[in-house]
């Protein structure tokens, strides 16, 4: 598709968004599987639920412009998800500590490509006049700050401590 309009522009954001969050959801699993501390094993599986959320929101936009929620692969997110498998899950870890940190990391990284992937598509919409569209993005944007918060306070309140030891 030729991007003529900031009307393409968007719709095109938005399919890259629904492919960075299938490829997320999918990373966030395995990561959690990983996870050892209960709450990061409970803040990334609230993630997977934050991140199917975010999908069903994109996904129902895409919708109302009869645009495929399939249109895009997503090729960042691609490359998040490998650094994350081979950093945070396939590294040779000698404490379970220690990987816990990159756990966090690793979804870290994965959570800042979507804030703003969902920061530029939301003020797309608002400037389409797409106010509830806008809405709607804006707070898949704030829940994914949220997430990422938590993942910080997690960080600074046990983990990072835990894996320095």
């Amino acid at each position: 598709m030729a991007l003529a309009t900031l009307k393409d522009v968007y719709i095109d954001q938005l399919q890259d968004i629904y492919s960075a969050n299938n490829q997320a959801e999918k990373a966030t699993r395995k990561l959690a599987e990983h996870a050892t501390d209960a709450n990061l094993k409970q803040a990334l599986n609230d993630g997977v639920k934050g991140i199917q959320d975010g999908k069903e929101i994109v996904a129902d936009i895409l919708k109302s412009y009869n645009a495929d929620p399939k249109g895009e692969f997503c090729k960042g997110m691609e490359g998040l998800v490998k650094e994350a498998k081979a950093h945070g899950i396939e590294a040779d870890f000698e404490n379970s500590e220690v990987q816990d940190a990159v756990i966090i990391t690793q979804y870290q990284r994965m959570a800042h490509y979507a804030m703003a992937g969902y920061g530029s598509s939301a003020a797309f919409a608002r400037r389409l006049g797409k106010q509830n569209e806008a809405r709607a993005l804006y707070k898949c944007l704030d829940d994914t700050m949220g997430g990422d918060k938590r993942m910080t306070m997690i960080a600074e309140t046990g983990v990072n401590e835990k894996a320095a030891a």
